[in-house]
């Protein structure tokens, strides 16, 4: 059976890491676990899904207020393991992500995804997502 998680230790935290570094794998575990901490002070929060021990699918998210959107959840992260991609553990885990939205009485959810990820859009569009706006990006650091 598997159950939706919001990581509250840094052991939980931990446990995430293997299947988020498949999605942002310039992070070492050390600095993943740091940036979390340092981001859990503005609200970011992680949720992941745990099936038989083992993590699943892992999200990152926050919730925010802007004028344009009012009240939104937003998803800074979420990625599924490969090896478990297309059992319907991403699926689960952003029916929570949404759950949990509405529980926390947002106008919006919202996440941004690379334009080279062309699986994940294809999940999105038919998880009922619209594709809404350009994101626009400048390093300042090289």
């Amino acid at each position: 059976m598997s159950t939706v998680i919001v990581a509250q230790s840094r052991k939980e935290i931990l446990r995430c890491y293997s299947v988020m570094a498949q999605l942002r794998p310039h992070l070492t575990e050390a600095e993943f676990v740091a940036r979390v901490e340092r981001q859990d002070r503005d609200g970011y929060r992680i949720a992941f899904l745990e099936d038989a021990g083992a993590v699943k699918c892992v999200a990152g998210f926050r919730i925010l207020e802007s004028l344009a959107w009012g009240k939104f959840l937003y998803v800074d992260d979420l990625v599924t393991d490969e090896r478990e991609r297309s059992k319907g553990c991403g699926q689960k885990l952003i029916a929570w992500l949404i759950n949990h939205a509405k529980e926390q009485k947002c106008d919006e959810f919202h996440l941004d995804s690379g334009v080279q990820r062309f699986g994940a859009h294809r999940f999105y569009l038919a998880t009922g997502m619209d594709i809404t706006c350009h994101h626009f990006a400048m390093k300042l650091k090289k």
